[in-house]
């Protein structure tokens, strides 16, 4: 089969053991980023099993209109960045694992050190150290005592409360009913409000799944309640904040710190979001899932549902009826 890999930023995919699977197939690895449908439609034009690095580009309809040999698109996790119906009517199927019960300890573990980093300041003291400089501005914080407040306790946000927990933190959770009443059963407090988690938080971090209900959940007035020695971190999706509302509340000092791996649009080139221009933001380039053992696990199950679909047993699709539109 041609199977096309889109977006490996760090060239990576070649030298994964997963890589191995495919090694009887035609496999082209792009490693730039394009959405320029003309460039896309004719990278793709021979593509029989697209092979995607989560949502990194979007697969819509008027690029698929254009792909006569695609028959597969092979990916892990959620796929709001494909269009599911334009795939039936193709009668190109979407094999996804959802890996269903197992948290992106990768993710956790960058959500952590992203709060040591900004609550210590380590970036801002690093680059201050190879300048030559010692000790300068303003002090870091430490965790042992502070509240740690988990807006959402899911997969991700139950690893990142036990987290704060074995750092010694006040560990507070928020969220839906369903999220409040796991919480609460693993011994964890919840807010009385979504007033008081803003407000009593000196860490907050943001552990909820972007769809249309959560879109622009965390407003500009939620921001203002929160402390000025307090520190907000996301590393879900940008959507979930109101559009503009982080960098304004950074200028006003509520809160005082951010820690950020996600963004409106990406990839962010050239240094141009306004994030990257605040000292009390650290900032990162969508890293939470992006280690190496994670990634071979993900391609381990991507290469999988490709070669089972060439056996003829397509597994983890999302769209059955692409199946039997194909068999027409």
């Amino acid at each position: 089969m041609n199977i096309t890999v889109l977006d490996d930023y760090q060239d990576t995919v070649r030298t994964l053991p997963a890589f191995g699977k495919v090694a009887a197939h035609n496999v082209t690895i792009w490693n730039d980023h394009t959405k320029d449908i003309d460039v896309l439609a004719e990278r793709l034009k021979d593509t029989e099993a697209l092979a995607l690095i989560r949502e990194r580009t979007p697969i819509r309809a008027p690029l698929l209109d254009r792909l006569d040999k695609l028959r597969i698109i092979s990916q892990v996790s959620v796929y709001p960045h494909i269009d599911v119906d334009a795939c039936t009517r193709r009668g190109i199927i979407i094999s996804s694992n959802m890996m269903p019960g197992r948290p992106s300890f990768a993710t956790a573990e960058l959500t952590w050190g992203l709060i040591l980093c900004a609550m210590r300041r380590i970036p801002q003291e690093v680059a201050a150290l190879k300048a030559g400089r010692w000790q300068p501005g303003t002090i870091g914080l430490g965790l042992h005592g502070k509240t740690l407040g988990v807006c959402g306790y899911g997969k991700l946000g139950g690893v990142i409360a036990g987290y704060g927990r074995a750092f010694g933190m006040k560990v507070m959770v928020w969220g839906r009913e369903t999220t409040i009443a796991k919480a609460q059963a693993d011994g964890f407090p919840t807010a009385p409000s979504k007033e008081a988690f803003f407000e009593e938080s000196d860490v907050l971090s943001l552990h909820i799944r972007l769809v249309d209900d959560t879109r622009g959940m965390v407003t500009a007035a939620d921001l203002a309640r929160m402390k000025p020695t307090a520190l907000f971190v996301n590393t879900s999706r940008a959507g979930l904040v109101e559009p503009g509302a982080l960098e304004a509340a950074l200028r006003a000092g509520r809160p005082g710190m951010a820690a950020v791996d996600v963004y409106e649009r990406e990839p962010v080139l050239d240094g141009r979001h306004p994030l990257l221009a605040l000292d009390n933001v650290v900032c990162t380039p969508h890293l939470g899932y992006v280690e190496r053992a994670g990634l071979d696990a993900f391609f381990h199950m991507i290469f999988d549902q490709i070669l089972a679909y060439a056996n003829g047993q397509p597994v983890n699709v999302a769209n059955p009826e692409a199946l039997r539109k194909r068999a027409v």
